[in-house]
This record gives structure tokens, C-alpha cells and sequence, in this order.
């Protein structure tokens, strides 16, 4: 296989993106998406103290000087085709939007990829996770006449994690594997690794891979705390000195997976291809239970390739992790007051080996807890 420029090898161990869907803040599917990154759009939403106060955020919270009323809004989490997926009215006013989005989603992303489950009769996985079902405890809980004419079991069997990806097998009829993985911020990029280890083990033909993360009191805003993951200022300013966190969002994505080899044979467009991916745990060598480590995350690019990770803070570890493993050297932190513009200690890194950038080949895969 080459391009028009140069020549790709053929790597039995590669894995193909032959198809993909999602709905994102401000982006109904992913040309709206792309179109959004390369116009420079930020998709936040700053909401007024009246929109917060609408969407059900308590007074005490509205006027706390750190309350920050921003987030990534997702359109018509209340709708769903219900008759298409063959749902009757109260199983679908009970069903978590998380999982009706990722059921829609797999539809269209199979189809993005130009197959049909009613005609294809091979093995296709599913690997993906959900955030908490919110919708459970601020909707469905609050009303137990709802609970109690519906049972309990069936009220689970809509909102339980652990029915996310079965249920959608069951609905489009996919006979691979169907497994749910919750790993908080890795959880999709952990579903890809997984969905790549299944194909090349020859567990399925085709895997769909990601997660869903819909809040269902969207709106509401949140309060900023130093050194926590949240934004001061409601904007993210990814490897910024100025940057203080991230703004929570809400979303679905899924890529349609297949092995390269098998890709080019069946004629299939290939998006992008994954050549490599590696995981791992970074152990307790750390300031704490969520902070990242550069030795752990060293440890899992070492054999693989390169991902850009990072929460609008100010230093990049992953980046200082790529050139720790890229160079081989050993790295020793310190810690001065030189950033000026937070007014928060700056990480500094220094080692005495080379620092050459590997490849950006191969995604590599690293859980922070």
C-alpha cells in the first residue's frame, strides 16, 4: 500500500478505523465537529446565575464567589428514536440517555462504515463505558411511583452500567464480544486497546470501540477549588502556563475497528490506522491517588508509541513522559515558584541523557489511577 508520497508498510499487528460516529458539544456528528476544531470554536457554554438557577443549582452554590456556571452542553439528551430500536414508550422514559445515545451511535457509526447488521453475518464487538447514571438518581429515584409501577429490576436494567454494551449487541444483533470498561478519564482510549487486542486475537471481525458521559442535569455549573481538576475561569487552556483545569462536557464517540490486513482486502475506507498500543497501571509512586506519573506513563510508551494527554494544566507530563522514555533517561522533579501568571509552583524536569521525540505512529494507553 502507498500513498501518493510515501510508502506504508503492511503491518499484521495494525488495525484499521474504518468508520466512526459521535455527538458532541455544539457538534450534532463529526463533520460539525471538525468543523468546530478548525474554525477555532469553543464549545462552552457560559450560562447565566438565572440559567443555573433553572437547571436546579441551590442559591447557597450561585452566589459562592468559586462558582463557575460553564460546561459542554449536549443537545436533545431528552429525545431518542425509540420505535426505530423497537423500545415502547415507558421503556424508553426509563432508559438512561447515556445508553440510548451509545445505541444510536453504534448504528451510525456501522453505518459511517458501510455495514449493515441485518446483511453482515460475522462477529462484531463492542467495548465501551458510561459515566455515573445520573439520570437514575435525579430522575427516576425522585420518583418512586415510576419506580414501584415499573419494578426495580427493570428500573437496573435501563440505567445499570453494566448492561450498557449488552443491551446494544442485543438491539443490533452483534454477536462478539460486549464488554463494559470503567476507567474513569481512560475509559475510551482503554475500550480501543481492548477492541485492537480482541481483533488481533481473532475474538471478532469488526469491534466498535468508546463511551458515552451524559449528565442529565446538565447546566448546573460547579465550584472551583485549587489544585482540582476543574477550570477557574470556565475555559480550558490546555498546556497553558495560565491554565487552571478543564471544563466538564458531555458527549459519545465510537470508532468502528477492523485489522488492516482485512481492511484492504474487503475494499473497506480506512480513516486512520492504530499501529500499536500499550497499557498499564502507574502504581503508587505518586503525590496522589489521581495525579499522573511520569514513570508509569514512561513505563507503557516505552513499547509502543505516543498520546497526548492533558487537563488544561500547566505542564504536559505525557510530554515529559515521551521524551523520559524516548531518551532513556532518568528524570528528577523539583519544584519552583516561577510561574507568575497563576501564582502556582511550576514543575521542572531535567535529565542528562538525549531527548529525541519518537514517532507519532502508535497511540499508547496509560490509566492515571
Amino acid at each position: 500500500v502507498t500513498s501518493d508520497r510515501v510508502p506504508v508498510e503492511i503491518d499484521d499487528a495494525a488495525v484499521a478505523v474504518i468508520g466512526m460516529a459521535g455527538r458532541f458539544p455544539g457538534a450534532r456528528d463529526l463533520d460539525e465537529f471538525w468543523q468546530n476544531l478548525r474554525n477555532g470554536v469553543e464549545s462552552v457554554t457560559i450560562l447565566s446565575s438565572q440559567e443555573a438557577a433553572a437547571s436546579g443549582t441551590p442559591a447557597t452554590l450561585l452566589n459562592d464567589p468559586n462558582f463557575v456556571v460553564a460546561e459542554g452542553l449536549l443537545e436533545d439528551i431528552d429525545k431518542f428514536d425509540a420505535d426505530f430500536f423497537g423500545f415502547n414508550p415507558r421503556e424508553a422514559e426509563i432508559l438512561d440517555p447515556q445508553h440510548r445515545f451509545l445505541l444510536e451511535c453504534a448504528w451510525e457509526a456501522l453505518e459511517n462504515a458501510g455495514y449493515s447488521v441485518e446483511v453482515y453475518q460475522k462477529s462484531i464487538g463492542l467495548y465501551a463505558g458510561a459515566s455515573s447514571p445520573t439520570y437514575l438518581f435525579d430522575n427516576l429515584a425522585t420518583n418512586p411511583e415510576l419506580v414501584q409501577s415499573v419494578g426495580l429490576g427493570q428500573i437496573m436494567l435501563g440505567n445499570g452500567v453494566d448492561f450498557l454494551t449488552t443491551r446494544v449487541s442485543y438491539k443490533l444483533n452483534l454477536r462478539g464480544p460486549s464488554y463494559v470498561i470503567q476507567l474513569a478519564c481512560s475509559t475510551s482510549l482503554v475500550a480501543v486497546h481492548v477492541a485492537c487486542q480482541s481483533l488481533l486475537n481473532g475474538e471478532c471481525d469488526i469491534a466498535l470501540a468508546g463511551g458515552v458521559s451524559i449528565n442529565s442535569q446538565q447546566g448546573r455549573g460547579y465550584i472551583y477549588r485549587d489544585g482540582g481538576i476543574a477550570s477557574k475561569d470556565g475555559h480550558t487552556h490546555a498546556f497553558d502556563a495560565g491554565g487552571t483545569g478543564t471544563v466538564g462536557g458531555n458527549g459519545v464517540g465510537l470508532v468502528v475497528l477492523k485489522p488492516l490486513t482485512t481492511a484492504l482486502a474487503d475494499g473497506d475506507y480506512i480513516h486512520a490506522v492504530i499501529k500499536g498500543s500499550s497499557i498499564n497501571n502507574d502504581g503508587s509512586a505518586k503525590i496522589g491517588y489521581t495525579a499522573p506519573s511520569v514513570e508509569g506513563e514512561a513505563r507503557a510508551i516505552a513499547p509502543g508509541g505516543v498520546c497526548e494527554e492533558g487537563e488544561g494544566k500547566e505542564l504536559p507530563l505525557s510530554c515529559s513522559a515521551i521524551i523520559a522514555a524516548s531518551s532513556g533517561g532518568i528524570w528528577t522533579r523539583s519544584m519552583t515558584p516561577t510561574n507568575a501568571a497563576s501564582g502556582r509552583p511550576r514543575a521542572s524536569w531535567s535529565t542528562a541523557a538525549a531527548t529525541v521525540m519518537p514517532s507519532r505512529s502508535s497511540p499508547v494507553l496509560t490509566s492515571p489511577t
